[in-house]
């Protein structure tokens, strides 16, 4: 299979196999390493990700003569299934809800968990690694996960802050450091800042990412942020805004307004406006 044929393919329309691919690919050290970065990076998808694919990750994430870059890409690969389990995952009882939902199993879940946890507290990683070890982890929120954020955004260094904010989506009691972070002129650190906010409902964030979103001067990839986060901040006060977006000339933020509506709009709200017509026109039968 082509590989970057299959990374420009929604996933959905991946041929059967694709999986073996990613990783017969992964396991193989004669590999192109673009190709190896490809399958690292696909093989993370809900719908590929498994058990085998799961250990082959972590044997690459362990061994430190991998390429730190396709380490890097091995362990941020975890993040759909560990947000999945998170989901599923009774920690009092230690087992899955629902087996079937989660596309990896309970042991392999757990292992995952742990070598993160393990991984991450080695100071002598690669950065970059250590980042997407942190990144991955927070989908499924541990303890040990606060320090390390905490940590990351007060070290001054840009790339760990950006990190940090990332993981403020996922980890309570970062309030005041996401309201700082939303002032930033840093634009990749104020796009976290702003999905942080809308993941973590942040009263406080509303007149900032509010103004965002329907400034016609924020960058694009912002705005549209901002439109999503909205919605989560203050759900009723945010309708009206978004159903003037709907109507934008720009297809991408009327797009954007459109599915931030559908998120907080009841799920029988076209069909009430269609209901509505209909009795409409049964009035005007009956007056004719």
């Amino acid at each position: 299979m082509d590989l970057n044929l299959l990374r420009d393919t929604p996933p959905w329309d991946w041929p059967k196999g694709a999986s073996n691919t990613f990783l017969s690919v992964l396991k193989d050290r004669l590999a192109p390493l673009s190709d190896r970065l490809i399958a690292a990076e696909l093989a993370g998808d809900f719908t590929a990700i498994n058990d085998d694919l799961a250990h082959a990750l972590m044997a690459v994430l362990r061994d430190s003569g991998e390429p730190e870059e396709l380490r890097a890409n091995a362990a941020i690969a975890f993040g759909a299934a560990l947000e999945v389990g998170r989901d599923e995952f009774d920690e009092e009882l230690q087992e899955f809800d629902d087996d079937e939902m989660v596309p990896i199993g309970l042991e392999t879940f757990l292992e995952i968990r742990e070598l993160l946890k393990t991984l991450y507290a080695d100071e002598k990683i690669p950065k970059v690694v250590r980042r997407r070890i942190l990144e991955a982890a927070v989908r499924a929120p541990k303890p040990w996960q606060q320090d390390a954020t905490k940590a990351a955004y007060a070290s001054g260094d840009r790339d760990w802050i950006l990190t940090a904010v990332f993981a403020m989506r996922f980890v309570e009691g970062f309030e005041n450091e996401i309201l700082e972070a939303l002032k930033t002129t840093d634009p990749e650190v104020q796009m976290e800042a702003v999905m942080a906010a809308g993941e973590e409902g942040l009263d406080a964030a509303w007149p900032h990412v509010s103004k965002l979103a329907t400034n016609g001067r924020t960058e694009k990839d912002l705005r549209i942020a901002a439109i999503g986060a909205i919605g989560c901040i203050r759900p009723e006060e945010a309708q009206d805004i978004l159903i003037k977006l709907t109507d934008s000339k720009d297809e991408d933020i009327a797009e954007a307004a459109d599915e931030a509506l559908s998120m907080i709009l009841p799920d029988d709200f076209g069909d009430e406006e269609e209901g509505d017509e209909d009795d409409d026109e049964d009035e005007d039968d009956e007056e004719e």
